[in-house]
């Protein structure tokens, strides 16, 4: 071997060396990591996972939320962020601001233009996930929450291998057995990589008729709490069917934010403090916006 590959093979290594370092730094200064995942499509685990971000922020907490949906990235969307974009400072990605306590990552802001389709394989989706956690300016945050996309592929295994330690899951699940066989072989996959489950949430879980009151178990009830019994992990709540978060989600005002104390509203801020509880957060205040 000449002493110019040997020089660049070591130019290499010490380069591969400071990115792993900057990437083991960047997330040393979360204090948390949650992966929102499910096995199955289509359950509401974007809604989920923003929902849970803002009311994590409405307690007060630091708090990030990244999007490695790189087919379907539908945060922008859901937080009415459409048409953002972001922006390098010194090799540095900027996250795009909510608020003070929320700052939110997707591929939807670098795209052209939202109907573009990424048409990509595994090692491409691997470096942007990689480049979204090493390069964006996350700064000091009490939580990441990470937004998934369905099945145990590509993105949530580039996940799991890349956040480091502590990091969680949270698995969103519908109640009819068909999503519960999916979100069952989700756990599984979770136990596979090393990363714990903090919990099971039932999404649509039952609908009250806003004319009489009288509730219909659309997609069946229980099978995420049942999950969450057989599989020995926690359940962290039922959230129900209601038309206000197709509304809410249209126009990018997430339910946590409704001024009712009843409803999914309410059923989201119970997940909420669930999470803060088994987080070791301490019971806080959701503030009702």
């Amino acid at each position: 071997m000449s002493s110019t590959c040997a020089d660049s093979q070591t130019v290499d290594e010490a380069q591969r060396q400071l990115e792993e370092e900057i990437l083991a730094q960047r997330m040393d200064n979360i204090r948390q990591k949650i992966v929102v995942m499910s096995g199955k499509g289509g359950v509401g685990k974007s809604t989920v996972a923003v929902n849970l971000a803002v009311g994590l922020s409405q307690a007060g907490m630091s708090v990030g939320l990244l999007d490695v949906d790189v087919h379907g990235p539908s945060i922008p969307q859901l937080l009415g962020m459409q048409g953002q974009g972001t922006h390098l400072i010194e090799h540095e990605l900027q996250a795009v601001r909510v608020n003070d306590r929320l700052s939110v990552m997707s591929i939807g802001f670098l795209v052209t233009s939202p109907t573009d389709a990424v048409i990509w394989r595994g090692p491409r989706k691997y470096a942007l996930i990689r480049q979204f956690l090493k390069d964006v300016n996350w700064g000091r945050l009490d939580y990441l929450v990470i937004d998934s996309p369905p099945g145990t592929g590509d993105e949530p295994l580039a996940v799991a291998q890349l956040v480091g330690k502590p990091a969680t899951a949270v698995l969103v699940t519908t109640p009819q057995e068909l999503a519960v066989n999916d979100v069952r072989r989700s756990v599984s996959f979770c136990r596979a990589v090393d990363l714990p489950v903090l919990g099971i949430i039932e999404n649509m879980s039952g609908f009250a008729c806003p004319a009489c009151g009288h509730r219909i178990d659309i997609f069946k009830t229980g099978g995420g709490e049942s999950l969450a019994a057989e599989m020995n992990v926690r359940f962290l709540g039922k959230v129900p069917l209601d038309p206000a978060v197709v509304s809410r989600g249209d126009s990018g005002e997430p339910q946590t934010c409704l001024k009712n104390v009843g409803g999914s509203a309410q059923a989201f801020r119970d997940v909420v403090q669930a999470v803060l509880d088994h987080t070791r957060a301490g019971r806080v205040e959701l503030k009702v916006l």
